[in-house]
């Protein structure tokens, strides 16, 4: 299909976490924040603000006037620290719908992107942005329409806490799952939810078990996940794609082929995101397949991957429901 009216497509610009990690040992998957682009039915949505933000709004320029519609999951600074280097913010006639939860401390998200261009941080304050920017507070468990497009959310564990977004259009899912800690005596039920038959899971995978449960320098309680746990929900919730994200800054881009081959054993539809990596779902009604089966496809080298999704994401009875309460308590 060459409609982007008909089309869903994830574009990865930032797949790091932390803090941005350029050098001769990240090339291939990038050093940049997380930054998640999809084009789903014409429109175009934005998931965290990241250094990868920048980059994706240089390419932005080709196509302005622009519309875009903004989520952050929380706003750690590589979640956001790219919104004040987002070219197109600053040029009117383009306009940006920003959406945030509240944070515990009750700020909003337009005070917090506010607050880390104020002096003596940051010589342009945001009120200099020429675009015309409308900043819109989300309830936890509320759900965003976009004309045909549900986006729903559900509270993470995280210090701070952030929210996880599920977005569906058609039939077609996309689980952004970032930043987020498992729980050590079971599965998150916020983000089996989420994640529930979705086409494409993007996880938080931020270290391998053994750092994460390592005796010198354990991880626990840092509010990140392993690989390892991605399969786990990934299995549990019937995803159809696994896409590990948000790595470790200190993880080169060997040690990223090694989490990827590991992965891929234990769950061969899975990739390991780099900067410049894009996904193509297909709505079950237009989805065509020789074999009838709606198989996912791989492209390989530095290609990127495509999968076609053909479920339905609508909770059968007996399958997993939204959780009645958005807690998800600290470990």
């Amino acid at each position: 299909m060459s409609n982007m009216q008909d089309q869903f497509t994830v574009h990865f610009w930032g797949v790091r976490g932390s803090i941005a990690c350029p050098g001769a040992e990240t090339v291939r998957y990038g050093g940049n924040t997380s930054c998640v682009e999809m084009r789903v039915g014409g429109h175009r949505l934005i998931f965290d603000g990241g250094t990868g933000l920048r980059v994706l709004g240089q390419t932005l320029l080709r196509e302005m006037p622009l519309e875009a519609y903004m989520f952050f999951t929380h706003s750690h600074w590589d979640h956001i620290q790219g919104f004040p280097f987002c070219v197109p913010a600053f040029i009117r006639g383009n306009r940006f719908h920003i959406y945030g939860a509240v944070a515990p401390n009750g700020s909003t998200i337009e005070q917090r992107l506010n607050d880390q261009m104020l002096h003596p941080n940051f010589p342009v304050p945001l009120q200099i942005m020429g675009a015309e920017l409308e900043f819109n507070d989300i309830a936890v468990g509320e759900p965003v329409q976009i004309d045909d497009i549900l986006v729903e959310n559900a509270l993470l564990n995280h210090p701070g806490e952030a929210v996880g977004y599920r977005v569906n259009w058609r039939g077609c899912v996309a689980a952004y799952v970032t930043d987020t800690e498992h729980f050590p005596d079971r599965l998150d039920p916020n983000v089996l939810w989420l994640a529930h038959e979705a086409d494409i899971l993007i996880y938080d995978a931020t270290y391998t078990d053994e750092e994460y449960y390592s005796e010198k320098s354990s991880k626990v309680g840092w509010g990140h996940s392993t690989w390892q746990e991605a399969v786990k929900v990934a299995k549990a919730a019937n995803v159809k794609k696994l896409v590990i994200f948000h790595h470790d800054p200190l993880h080169s881009d060997d040690f990223m082929d090694r989490v990827k081959e590991q992965t891929a054993e234990q769950f061969p539809n899975s990739v390991v995101a780099w900067e410049g990596l894009e996904l193509l779902l297909t709505p079950p009604a237009v989805a065509t397949d020789a074999n009838g089966d709606g198989a996912n496809a791989n492209s390989n080298g530095s290609e990127a991957h495509h999968t076609n999704g053909s479920s339905n994401s609508s909770i059968e009875a007996g399958a997993i429901a939204r959780p009645e309460k958005q807690v998800s308590a600290q470990i």
